[in-house]
């Protein structure tokens, strides 16, 4: 005996239900982790209080702390080592960012978040810097994901630290290497550390390669010599080792597709270069893919080798795009687009923006405008899913974006700002030359 099909009505019903039991769940979980943290920074405060009394040698103040590590680890059925890191993460999360506490006991935040925020902000030794620092990271952590917030931070952090990024970076040049971890069924893993324009732009050609290797399989129409199942990883992975091994792609399918060929293929990188930086005088860092902060050296390097560049306007203030020079409708546009959204505007999606689709906020066969405040990135996963699911997405004056679930819940994702520096408390300051 068939059954029939219960009602979309009564699908979103109990989908609507989970969510919402969902969130109360993370809300219990998010208060549980706060009050984690404080038990473990309770720990932490008697270990360090036994080792003031300890001989001054470095094993002998440590162990207090090992002590107590290996007391939680037996209780908790961890290793000694895991509990040892664990209050001392939770002892400087709780004495250097309190209000961060604060917000994952009251589940503004997440424990993931609160993680983040005392990575990032590690390297910040005064005071008054850390409470800025959680400040501005915090407000950011109780509206977005917990990648976004991490780049975000990163570029905080870069800003308050008194040591220039030139300078960091240079003692961080330091540490490139590349080195193997064994896998599992004959397989190995190689690692690589070294300047991150360098690395992504690596991945960048490597990505491009390999879509273009797509491509062509895709296109091929069911002729055997160029049929290609492999996934774009896979492909990836091939032809990285095919270049370190021999300096080319073994078999190069494109090559009567695309003149040059796999060969021909360049990286790219999109660099936000703060005007002051860019001429010299100034030594603050920039950003490489709106993730990234770059040394000053490097990304005066690249704006010297780059083959061309625009020029972008933002608000002295947020800091978010307002306009482009030599405005032309159509690639005008689409360059503007990709500077002021930085990455795909789905909340919490980090694709870059240069492998994004242009997409009408409102769609272009509904009456939907071709213009800037109707336009934004989506990467094809969230192009498809506005598209063909009830998904909508509103852009308001200021380029955010109001997205609304099927179930008719709402959040708003900002533009991102192009650069991360404090407005000059100056009232009347010389406004000089805009930001890139």
């Amino acid at each position: 005996m068939s059954h029939p099909a219960p009602s979309r009505d009564a699908d979103d019903a109990v989908l609507d239900d989970a969510v919402a039991s969902l969130q109360r769940i993370e809300a219990v979980m998010a208060a549980l982790e706060a009050e984690r943290f404080r038990q473990l920074a309770r720990a932490h405060a008697v270990a360090v209080g036994r080792s003031e009394h300890r001989p001054q040698t470095v094993q002998e103040r440590e162990l207090a702390l090992r002590s107590v590590a290996a007391e939680i680890a037996l209780a908790l059925r961890w290793h000694d080592r895991t509990a040892q890191r664990r209050i001392t993460e939770a002892g400087a999360l709780v004495e250097d960012y309190p209000a961060t506490v604060a917000a994952l006991d009251e589940a503004r935040i997440t424990g993931r978040h609160a993680d983040v925020i005392r990575e990032m902000g590690a390297p910040l030794l005064e005071p008054a810097s850390r409470e800025e620092y959680e400040r501005r990271v915090l407000a950011r952590a109780e509206r977005d994901t917990v990648a976004g917030t991490r780049a975000f931070a990163r570029a905080v952090a870069d800003e308050l630290e008194p040591r220039s990024i030139t300078e960091r970076h240079t003692d961080a040049a330091e540490r490139r290497r590349v080195w193997v971890d064994d896998d599992i069924d004959g397989m190995a893993q190689l690692g690589v550390i070294d300047s991150a324009t360098k690395i992504r732009a690596m991945f960048d050609r490597l990505t491009r390669q390999a879509r273009a290797v797509r491509r062509v399989a895709d296109a091929g129409g069911g002729d055997p010599d160029i049929t290609d199942t492999r996934s774009i990883d896979q492909t990836r992975a091939d032809l990285l080792c095919d270049l370190v091994l021999g300096g080319r792609p073994v078999v190069d399918p494109t090559h009567a597709h695309l003149a040059g060929g796999l060969g021909a293929i360049r990286a790219e990188v999109s660099v936000i270069i703060p005007v002051l930086t860019a001429v010299g005088a100034s030594e603050r860092g920039s950003m490489l893919d709106g993730c990234s902060p770059v040394d000053a050296d490097t990304a005066r390097q690249l704006l010297a080798e780059a083959p061309g560049w625009q020029r972008l306007l933002t608000d002295p203030v947020t800091g978010v795009a307002l306009g482009v020079d030599r405005y032309r409708p159509t690639p005008e546009m689409r360059r503007f687009l990709r500077i002021r959204d930085v990455h795909c505007r789905f909340p919490g999606c980090r694709q870059p923006a240069r492998r994004c689709e242009i997409d009408h906020n409102l769609d272009h066969a509904k009456g939907g405008r071709t213009t800037l405040c109707n336009l934004a990135c989506l990467c094809k996963r969230h192009h498809v899913l506005k598209t063909e699911t009830p998904w909508t997405a509103a852009q308001q004056s200021d380029g955010s974006i109001v997205w609304t679930s099927p179930l008719g819940r709402r959040t708003t994702d900002p533009p991102e700002r192009q650069v991360a520096f404090a407005p000059d408390p100056d009232p009347h300051p010389d406004p000089g030359p805009p930001p890139f």
